[in-house]
């Protein structure tokens, strides 16, 4: 059972490089950190499906340092997902988290965006609009209905079913209605035969369209660089929080990293002792 798992690590790294657009090294450290856990996890057969019982690695990776034992931990954790999104049933044992610093994907500058929308296909630069002008998850843009969009808002079903609507931009609704009338969509924003695109798909385009300028950009970056502009540029927390769909502004707080500049400015105008202030 071992052997055959671990042959399906060379299709995983496949996935990683042509759908999620990883780099060589990244791909490296992948392939490195899976040899190595394989060493040391004990494979299981239970009702019919795969445990992967990882005790035995976690015991051997217990002395480093958190970040770098979560960091292993999560790339098994995509094998397994991997392994289950293609047909076979695994699931883990000794899994619990490791709590480590949160850290933040860097949003990607404005000019860069702009760059890419240049050379962009029409799909490829609405796909792109999307996530930076609604400031939205891949999943939440992959369920996006003919019907929830409209005028001057859209409807996005975000974590737990949780409705919210966020303001359409002229530019954006005149984008939507010339790639609508050009590609026929019935139900879904982005379809093919009928079908929604998956996340993946609409993943591999952002993937392939930032490689053209040389970058790597991920949606959830386009998301954090959506969240970064409005707070510097003024908006108020609790505003970037519900148009984000956060459950709490504390989420908002660690999401967008507030910058320093932008903190001694509101403390600033706020305390009574500055100059700004009352």
């Amino acid at each position: 059972m071992k052997k055959s798992i671990d042959s399906k690590r060379v299709d995983f790294l496949d996935y990683l490089k042509d759908v999620r657009g990883y780099s060589d090294l990244t791909l490296k450290s992948y392939d490195e950190a899976l040899k190595e856990a394989f060493l040391f996890i004990e494979i299981e057969e239970e009702d019919g499906h795969t445990v992967l019982n990882l005790m035995p690695y976690r015991l051997h990776i217990a002395a480093l340092n958190p970040k770098t034992i979560s960091k292993k931990l999560s790339g098994v954790r995509s094998f397994t997902n991997y392994l289950n999104d293609n047909g076979m049933r695994v699931s883990l044992k000794a899994d619990a988290s490791i709590k480590v610093a949160k850290t933040l994907p860097k949003p990607v500058s404005h000019e860069h965006i702009l760059e890419a929308l240049q050379v962009a296909t029409l799909q490829e630069r609405v796909v792109v609009v999307m996530l930076y002008t609604f400031g939205l998850r891949i999943s939440e843009l992959a369920s996006i209905e003919l019907k929830d969009i409209s005028d001057e808002w859209l409807r996005v079903t975000g974590k737990g079913n949780k409705q919210r609507d966020i303001p359409m931009l002229g530019s954006t609704k005149k984008l939507l209605d010339e790639y609508l009338a050009l590609w026929g969509a019935k139900k879904f924003l982005f379809e093919k035969k009928g079908e929604r695109l998956s996340e993946n798909s609409l993943r591999y385009m952002i993937t392939k369209l930032f490689r053209r300028i040389g970058l790597k950009v991920t949606p959830h970056q386009l998301r954090h660089s959506y969240a970064t502009s409005l707070l510097n540029g003024g908006a108020p927390i609790v505003d970037v929080s519900e148009l984000l769909g956060h459950a709490s502004m504390a989420t908002t707080q660690i999401y967008t990293k507030l910058g320093s500049a932008l903190k001694q400015q509101n403390y600033n105008k706020a305390h009574p002792l500055c100059s700004g202030g009352r």
